[in-house]
């Protein structure tokens, strides 16, 4: 039986920011019901003991977020959540304590987005609070990401918010030494205990609209990761974000079938010999970083 690392699972799929490295996309607005996603638990389950609560939306607004870790510890699923961290200052109570919660990461690089109404000082103080009290109990990570690098070099860490922020995670955690110093662009950095500050290039959603493509490559999709939609829509990767590399519904039919099914055979096939067989891949630089 397959084994993956990581399902995403979206459980909405709406945003309080636009951010310019997100595509607003063209989906109808939803969020997932409590039913749908301990049907979705049920189904994934022997298939992994690890959810990611991400592909595009906020999965902090969801009323059920504290609910929907519940569930995932009654099936003893650990969970993953990928945040802009806006609404942590509202939802990091009901969340911090929850057993199947296993890691947060805070994509500090939302300050870029569209964020007029929202105080930057304010925003980056409710999340390192969140961290050290959630650090206190010891049994979450954090991951606090700066994910807008462009050529990977260090001056890049001198941009203007990200030394900002950097400095304001320094003097909260009252640090003997300074970032900058340490942190190499596109790795991570151990702070503390279970808190870590990773950088990476700046995200591309590939889009079918893309100029440039390239079958050559590979992709751990099928292999290690699959997406489930807040449609129920099953997609090979978490890069996915319209559902264009539809392979079936969760609702409608059985995972293990959706995964057996022709066309994610064919998707696993390729990429055993190095080569994408959907438009999508084709257009995704992610593959040739592996």
């Amino acid at each position: 039986m397959k084994k993956y690392k990581k399902v995403y699972i979206e459980i909405t799929n709406r945003c309080n920011l636009k951010c310019s490295f997100c595509p607003q996309g063209v989906r109808t607005p939803k969020i997932m019901t409590v039913d749908e996603f301990r049907h979705i638990l049920d189904e994934i389950k022997p298939y992994s003991d690890y959810i990611y609560l991400h592909v595009k939306g906020e999965p902090l607004s969801h009323p059920e977020i504290a609910g929907f870790l519940d569930l995932a510890e009654e099936k003893n699923i650990k969970v993953n959540i990928t945040t802009n961290g806006t609404l942590i200052g509202r939802v990091g109570e009901k969340i911090a304590d929850k057993k199947a919660f296993r890691q947060i990461n805070f994509s500090l690089h939302s300050f870029d987005g569209d964020m007029d109404k929202i105080d930057e000082d304010d925003y980056l103080k409710k999340i390192l609070d969140f961290t050290k009290k959630s650090l206190s109990l010891e049994n979450t990570y954090i991951s606090l990401r700066l994910w807008n690098f462009h050529g990977g070099n260090k001056n890049e860490i001198q941009m203007e918010g990200n030394r900002k922020i950097i400095g304001k995670i320094e003097r909260y955690f009252d640090l003997e030494y300074k970032i900058e110093d340490k942190l190499i662009p596109g790795r991570g950095l151990k702070i503390k205990d279970r808190l870590y500050l990773n950088t990476d290039m700046e995200f591309k959603w590939p889009e079918l609209c893309d100029k440039d493509e390239n079958e050559d490559g590979f992709c751990y999709g099928l292999r290690t990761q699959i997406g489930i939609l807040v449609d129920g829509t099953v997609i090979p990767c978490c890069l996915d974000g319209e559902g264009v590399v539809n392979l079936g519904n969760i609702f409608e039919k059985p995972f293990k079938e959706i995964i057996e099914g022709k066309r994610a055979t064919a998707i696993y096939d390729g990429f055993s010999n190095k080569k994408a067989v959907e438009e999508l891949c084709k257009k995704c630089t992610f593959k040739g970083k592996f």
